[in-house]
């Protein structure tokens, strides 16, 4: 049943992509809507500028009083943390809260099937996968979600197929009848701290993901990552494991360098290791968790295969800018906490310099200078947490440290040090919001350096 907006008074908190995309969709709806941001950046002016022809009330540097009276409904977009006082007053004031990944489902069509994954790293490539997978096999696909596509939007756009969302656990805190008819859970490291306080709350919006399925729904998960492994017991779903490191009873394994299928008491091979276009170790749990999603979907193994074949990675995830002198210039701006980072420099047998820094999620560096500290021949350091990383190194005897005042610095820096057969890589393991406007303005903010450098 599709939710009916008809009338409804609501208030949607946040002007970028996913609060843009909720006010479309309430408005074709027929709610009343008010839209409000805390900020006042010029780019929030723009945005409001361009939002006064189309009849809603906008509130910007400040929001509204909330009040029963005034709200049916808040939506919020995932940026935007529960405690702040608009929130707290409408907990205290009864106005129901959801977010906008739970929008997206409250106006889906039924013949519409969600298939969502989520994790600390790893969730955009194994969505982007999982989408070219269906792509591959001729359904009628879409993705979007946590990947930088608003899923109303594309809620909006798609009658009768098949969606691929990678979920966040920002989008997931505020989710109550969101229910994907099949779920991933890559894995689960410390991350966003800042904002869940505590790994157990961490640990517990990743979990919602499948809090509303049921038992002929699936829960797919890594039985390597202990944490995800242990959360096999609250899922009402039937659960299906993958592993790079057992032989399971029934899942996904490695078996002899082929990815193995054992399902219903049968066995049958996927494809070779060396079909797998991806590479890296972390690339292998996203390839098991997509292709499990996929099998149990109904795709054919050789629709995986000849995907794997082919498929090459997203943006800004260990993508080779290029090769200049002889030195491999690498985009990974999407590692924004220490473990993404780490399954990046192990990816590489070539001296590295990393270029890292930026705004700290919550996260320790210490563990990721112990480990990065034997893959890195130089580091280069910048943003906000530059410090904290840097005395992390220290710690561990690392001395070869440089720091930049901003990008363009960190690449001249690299440049100067590299010699034929290094990799320089940004890998920043840490968010982007000091000095950028997203990861993705970083990494694009890098690539651009990198082919100045080329010309």
């Amino acid at each position: 049943m599709v939710e009916d907006f008809k009338g409804k008074r609501v208030l949607v908190l946040g002007m970028a992509r996913s609060g843009l995309a909720a006010v479309d969709i309430l408005l074709k709806r027929g709610a009343f809507v008010t839209i409000a941001d805390g900020g006042s950046s010029e780019q929030i002016k723009e945005t409001a500028e361009k939002l006064k022809d189309k009849g809603l009330d906008i509130f910007i540097g400040g929001y509204p009083e909330i009040k029963k009276e005034d709200f049916d409904l808040l939506v919020l977009s995932p940026g935007i943390p529960l405690d702040i006082e608009p929130i707290q007053a409408a907990y205290r004031q009864g106005v129901p809260i959801i977010g906008e990944l739970e929008l997206a489902y409250l106006i889906k069509s039924p013949a519409v099937r969600i298939y969502a994954v989520t994790g600390t790293n790893g969730k955009t490539t194994t969505t982007a996968l999982l989408q070219a997978i269906f792509e591959k096999n001729g359904e009628n696909s879409l993705m979007g979600g946590n990947i930088g596509i608003p899923l109303t939007k594309i809620m909006d756009e798609l009658e009768e197929g098949v969606i691929a969302a990678e979920v966040s656990s920002f989008q997931l805190e505020t989710i109550k009848s969101f229910r994907p008819d099949i779920c991933g859970i890559l894995n689960i490291t410390p991350d966003h701290l800042d904002r869940h306080k505590n790994m157990q709350k961490y640990i517990e919006a990743k979990a919602k993901i499948f809090a509303n399925q049921r038992a002929e729904d699936f829960a797919v998960l890594n039985y390597d990552d202990d944490l995800v492994r242990n959360l096999a017991s609250l899922s009402k779903a039937k659960v299906i494991f993958f592993s790079i490191s057992h032989i399971l009873n029934e899942g996904l394994f490695i078996k002899k360098d082929r990815i193995v299928v054992r399902l219903n008491g049968e066995e049958n091979e996927i494809c070779r290791l060396e079909d797998i276009l991806l590479k890296g170790k972390h690339n292998l749990e996203n390839v098991l968790c997509a292709a499990s999603i996929a099998l149990l979907a109904g795709v054919k193994g050789e629709v995986i295969k000849e995907t794997l074949r082919t498929f090459k990675g997203v943006r800004h995830r260990m993508e080779e800018v290029g090769i200049i002198d002889g030195i491999l210039y690498v985009n990974d701006s999407k590692a924004t906490n220490p473990e993404s980072a780490l399954k990046a420099l192990e990816a590489y047998n070539s001296p590295v310099i990393l270029i890292a820094g930026g705004r700290n999620k919550g996260a320790d560096f210490r563990n990721f200078a112990r480990t990065a500290k034997n893959k890195v021949k130089y580091l280069i350091l910048l943003g906000e947490a530059k410090e904290e990383i840097k005395q992390a190194f220290i710690e561990e005897d690392f001395k070869f440290i440089y720091e930049a005042f901003n990008m363009r610095e960190a690449v001249m820096i690299a440049k100067k040090l590299a010699e034929k057969g290094d990799v320089v890589l940004l890998s920043p393991a840490c968010a982007s919001w000091d000095m950028f406007k997203n990861y993705e303005h970083r990494g694009d903010c890098f690539c651009a350096l990198v082919k100045d450098l080329a010309d």
